[in-house]
């Protein structure tokens, strides 16, 4: 798996292009960090980067961020509606894969403590790598804001965790940290009114509102035996809120930060704040994200929505993330590009599954073009994967056929496991073009000395190996197929009967000719007796594969002859 992070500078101006452009140029600049996504907010004055990459990289781009806001950004001109202390506000970096939030608590530190020594900005860090508790919310280090910055910085608990504990007038402070994937969400309200806004970001952020007497509103703040006021918990975990008016859209949001998906999803939110809404006579008309999101927010987000409708969840992946763009309404404000803002869509490699991103005419040519692969190997995988699909689509047309909708969620979960085992074999498409080529690879490689005859027989060994596993992968995987195929001939919509009798048929080829892709490739592990195990193995899963069809079409014929 490769070492992967994403970093999200949040930088102090959001009107002068020349600016933003200058900093995504200067991050843009680093080998190996991609810049996914650049949002400038004109009212909130303030841009947001992403950028991902491996950490090495991930790190020195936000580094020369940084040092561009350093020299670019004069905080004594700046005002805008979002909260800020600094030319970079804040720089939070975030694990997606390989690497832990504790190891990317260590980066924040190297980080912070480069950009307070070689440019002499004070930094302070938050979450994760504050090892502190009380100065671990980003929104307790950045109370009073640039404004108090001096004042804060002068107090002995203020002082900076590296750089230089005196104000800096030009570029005030940073935050640097590391914390889990934060989602910024703003749902959008039917009024202009900052302050019914900001009443229902009160009703629903984890920290509430201050408890008052008497008049929930006016009455007077209710404090504790230190003095600090005593709040009143809202109703959602893991979120922060404040309501905020956009002259740019002419309406006021509801201004969220999603600081933990598990505890409160991207749909609860936005339930949670409808809810709230319709309490105080308000209507949400739509949400808008900032910055990019995880693809399974969308995906939980598309379930939940088709859960409350009682219609299947096992729908492929695209359709579930247009449920979910609009059920949240979030393409209201601007287009909502799920391949521009989903980040697993962003950092995909555009050269991978380039089989199973053809058209069905072009692998069809490619496959019959005068190139061994893609080969049997492939083509049996798809077998695999159609037979399941015509299994799935019988599940969800069995879900919504008129007077069984009380067994909605028998032919759902039907339909969900479907759709994994499709994905799956869709997968082993590609997979054993790859594994062929690694094997022709292995071929070619010199074999002239001792040590270059012995690395070539280990890469052969290893490739054969390879290319045996993938079509036993594929036999294994196609093989689960039948209880799905099964079930559906028997309890599934008589109408679409055949459907499931031509997944049969399309699932046990693709089992037979997986069987011919494993057994070819055996010779080449070098093992007779590993070889005369798979040998084995491979009879029982066509024997297995033999009898679940012939149960299948046994059904199917009896549903047709009635």
């Amino acid at each position: 798996m490769s070492v992967l992070i994403e970093c999200v500078p949040n930088f102090s101006e959001g009107r002068d292009p020349a600016i933003i452009e200058t900093l995504t140029q200067r991050i843009a600049a680093v080998a190996g960090a991609a810049v996914l996504h650049v949002d400038r907010g004109h009212d909130t004055n303030r841009t947001v980067v992403t950028i991902a990459g491996p950490p090495e990289a991930v790190c020195e781009a936000a580094f020369q961020g940084i040092r561009a806001a350093q020299a670019l950004i004069d905080m004594r001109r700046h005002a805008g509606a979002h909260p800020r202390m600094g030319a970079t506000d804040v720089c939070p970096l975030v694990p997606i894969s390989g690497i832990s939030l504790a190891e990317c608590a260590v980066l924040a530190r190297q980080l912070g403590e480069r950009v307070g020594r070689e440019l002499g900005i004070p930094v302070y860090l938050y979450e994760a790598a504050q090892p502190d508790p009380a100065r671990r919310n980003l929104a307790v280090i950045r109370a009073g804001e640039y404004e108090g910055l001096a004042e804060k910085m002068s107090r002995p608990g203020w002082k900076p965790d590296f750089g230089p504990a005196s104000f800096d007038a030009r570029c005030g402070a940073t935050v640097i940290g590391a914390r889990g994937f934060l989602v910024a969400f703003n749902v959008n309200l039917n009024t202009t009114s900052t302050r019914r806004a900001n009443a229902v970001a009160f009703d629903v952020r984890e920290a509430g509102r201050p408890k008052r007497e008497g008049h929930p509103l006016t009455g007077k703040v209710v404090t504790g035996p230190d003095g600090s006021p005593l709040m009143e918990p809202g109703t959602l975990k893991a979120v922060k809120a404040i309501g905020w008016y956009i002259p740019e859209y002419g309406v006021a949001q509801v201004s969220m930060n999603l600081t933990d998906l598990e505890v409160t999803p991207l749909h609860a939110a936005f339930d949670e704040v409808c809810r709230a809404a319709a309490a105080r006579g308000l209507r949400v008309t739509g949400s808008e994200l900032v910055g990019l999101v995880p693809r399974s927010a969308l995906l939980a987000a598309g379930r939940h929505f088709l859960q409350r409708q009682e219609r299947s969840l096992g729908v492929a992946e695209p359709e579930l993330i247009k449920i979910a763009v609009k059920s949240l309404g979030l393409g209201e404000l601007a287009p909502f590009k799920p391949e521009e803002r989903i980040i697993e869509y962003r950092l995909r490699d555009a050269t991978a599954s380039p089989l199973v991103r053809m058209r069905v005419a072009e692998f069809v040519d490619e496959t019959a073009s005068e190139s061994a692969a893609p080969g049997g190997g492939s083509v049996a995988a798809l077998a695999g994967a159609l037979g399941a699909a015509l299994g799935t689509m019988v599940a969800n047309l069995s879900a919504h056929k008129r007077g069984w909708d009380a067994r909605w969620e028998e032919f759902s979960r039907w339909a969900e496991a479907g759709q994994a085992l499709k994905d799956e074999l869709l997968r082993l498409v590609d997979e054993d073009t790859a594994a062929f080529n690694r094997v022709m690879a292995a071929l070619g490689l010199p074999k002239g000395s001792e040590a270059e005859k012995a690395a070539r027989k280990a890469a052969l060994a290893a490739a054969n190996r390879g290319a045996v596993a993938v079509p036993l992968r594929v036999m294994e995987r196609a093989l689960q197929v039948f209880p799905l195929l099964e079930a559906m001939a028997r309890e599934g919509n008589p109408a679409s009967v055949s459907d499931a009798g031509v997944g049969a048929l399309a699932v046990r080829a693709g089992v037979r000719g997986a069987a011919l892709n494993v057994r070819i490739n055996l010779p080449g592990l070098g093992d007779a007796a590993e070889a005369a195990r798979l040998e084995a193995q491979v009879r029982d899963l066509l024997a297995q594969a033999e009898a679940a069809e012939a149960r299948v079409l046994a059904v199917v014929d009896r549903v047709i002859a009635k």
